[in-house]
């Protein structure tokens, strides 16, 4: 199948299918409209980053990012949605980067759920990505179908254009990390619920639910003990300076504490 097609937009009529797009991916409430017809309209005229994907002239993702501090050099991308696995959000991150190099710029920036192993893998393994900042419930409690009412935890990814890792993964090259010797399991996972180990060593391992979208809404005690270990254990170390370098076996994080 040859790939999608990638373009920026600009009319009202791209905006309002990228919208459709996006219902159709979240499902969100009133109340929750991850972007309006209107900001994309005002973040396009004004030199910022929208962009659709097509597949036989039919949308099948999107992407909408602003400048972040400092404007010259960082592109932050607020939302990305595509079908999936079809390659397509790849593609949109890959002309992403494109776009941005293009204007010297030297990183992008997006929040993730760190819960969800599938955007920690493609975050961390195809995008060679480093989560740097845990956000808290940074954007409050969200409704849509995907979230179901859980607090919105997020961390900070930073994808430095120029790094080995990221010049790999333009090629198509995964970033595998490897597991020293010595490595400790600092949250790990027991019949389903998280289960708090070490964090005293060098390398600490931090588990995520096999698929924590569906235990919200099967079992949301589950899924809050869950939100509530990642932020303590990887929040925890995040804090203290330590700094995650990869997804290993697309179920732990990697975290290499500072010293």
């Amino acid at each position: 199948m040859n790939g999608p097609v990638l373009r920026e937009l600009h009319s009202i009529a791209d905006f309002e299918d990228v919208l459709r797009l996006f219902d159709g991916i979240w499902h969100p409430g009133p109340a929750n409209t991850p972007i309006t017809v209107e900001m994309m309209r005002a973040l396009s005229h004004a030199g910022n980053y929208v962009a659709g994907a097509y597949l036989d002239g039919r949308m099948v993702g999107a992407s909408v990012g602003f400048f972040g501090a400092p404007a010259e050099r960082v592109l932050h991308s607020h939302i990305t949605g595509a079908a999936a696995g079809r390659g397509i959000g790849f593609a949109l991150k890959l002309h992403q980067r494109e776009w941005a190099l293009a204007r010297g710029m030297e990183r992008i920036t997006w929040t993730y759920d760190p819960l969800v192993r599938r955007n920690a893998h493609f975050n961390l393994t195809k995008l060679g990505a480093r989560p740097e900042e845990y956000l808290p419930s940074f954007y409050g409690v969200m409704n849509d179908a995907i979230n179901s009412g859980d607090e919105s935890d997020r961390v900070l990814a930073v994808w430095r254009l120029s790094e080995p890792q990221v010049l790999a993964a333009a090629r198509r090259e995964p970033y595998l990390v490897e597991v020293p010797p010595g490595a400790a399991v600092g949250l790990g996972e027991c019949d389903g619920r998280p289960v708090a180990g070490r964090t005293d060593t060098a390398t600490v391992l931090i588990a995520v639910p096999a698929d924590v979208e569906t235990l919200r809404r099967t079992d949301p005690e589950v899924a809050r003990s869950w939100r509530h270990a990642v932020r303590d254990v990887l929040g925890g170390l995040l804090r203290e300076g330590a700094r995650v370098t990869g997804f290993h076996d697309r179920h732990y994080y990697v975290v290499e504490r500072a010293r």
